[in-house]
């Protein structure tokens, strides 16, 4: 069971979408005129001018539900599930329809309700994606609905945007972390696929604490595509060449490798190329040396010997 939830602002287009498919039943009519097309989005547009001032009074909702579960949902158990989602959902004391399609093999509905409810008061949407989701899993649970494998099982070529994209850096990051030795191929890696990484900073510390990916227009972070996309998971897939097990700092992650010259009886480090020239024999600890205390109380002495 899958719910997506968009809001609009025209009764007319999203009624004669849901109810314009072939095969399209009316399964429920709540606080409208049924009779045609026109009385429900007549009826719907009535209840809205109570609250000239919300944009946006259309609220559509299509739940979807798994192939597996389609011998238990005859008409009337999709009525009864919609309408204990609507509940969960606090969309009530309003308008609404229930109107089923046959036009894919995976069972869904779609509810079309007025956001302005029978008092002329907005019905809120806050939370909504968050909360539409936790309703899901509770009535899944609750009727012993289908609950998929895995993102493996998704129809991806189905997808819209912004799903698409995400989908897309899951499979491309899924493949190649587990080909990658170091966070540097991995960032090459995923670029030839045009996907780029982001790391986010403990304020102005070099400890990474996040991670994010993006492609095109959209970026996710790691633990929004997969719980194991989270920067810490990922990192330890590197074992002693990870950012932050090994102590490294932000020169690895925003340079471009450097190799280093080669030192005999050494053998290569991942570690080491990242670092640059951190080791490099330029490196002064003199420059860092704190002037000698003596020596800044005779200069200071001097000056006001000269005052």
């Amino acid at each position: 069971m899958i719910g997506k939830i968009r809001k609009g602002n025209g009764f007319k287009g999203c009624v004669n979408y849901v109810l314009g498919k072939e095969q399209a039943t009316l399964l429920h009519a709540e606080g409208v005129l049924a009779e045609s097309n026109r009385d429900i989005i007549r009826s719907f547009f009535l209840q809205a001018g109570m609250n000239p001032d919300l944009k946006k009074p259309v609220g559509h909702i299509a739940l979807s539900y798994s192939p597996v579960d389609a011998p238990k949902l005859t008409d009337g158990k999709m009525v009864q599930f919609a309408q204990e989602y609507i509940r969960e959902m606090k969309i009530t004391d309003t308008q609404y329809i229930i109107v089923r399609h046959q036009d894919r093999e995976h069972p869904h509905v779609h509810i079309v309700f007025n956001r302005i409810d029978n008092n002329g008061k907005t019905i809120s949407d806050r939370n909504d994606m968050y909360r539409n989701e936790q309703v899901c899993k509770k009535l899944k649970a609750k009727h012993g609905l289908y609950f998929a494998k895995g993102k493996e099982h998704v129809k991806q070529h189905r997808l819209r945007e912004p799903d698409k994209s995400k989908y897309e850096i899951y499979n491309a990051v899924k493949n190649e972390s587990g080909k990658s030795k170091n966070w540097q191929q991995l960032q090459g890696r995923l670029a030839e696929k045009g996907i780029t990484i982001q790391f986010k900073y403990k304020g102005q510390t070099s400890e990474i604490q996040g991670i994010s990916f993006s492609k095109g227009e959209y970026t996710f972070k790691g633990s929004e595509i997969d719980r194991s996309f989270s920067f810490s998971k990922l990192d330890k897939c590197f074992g002693d060449v990870g950012l932050n097990t090994a102590g490294n700092n932000r020169q690895i992650v925003s340079a471009p490798v450097q190799e280093p010259a080669q030192t005999p009886g050494k053998a290569d480090s991942p570690l080491l190329a990242g670092l640059g020239g951190l080791f490099s024999a330029s490196s002064s600890l003199a420059d860092d040396t704190p002037d000698n205390p003596g020596e800044r109380k005779k200069k200071k002495k001097k000056r006001h010997l000269k005052l």
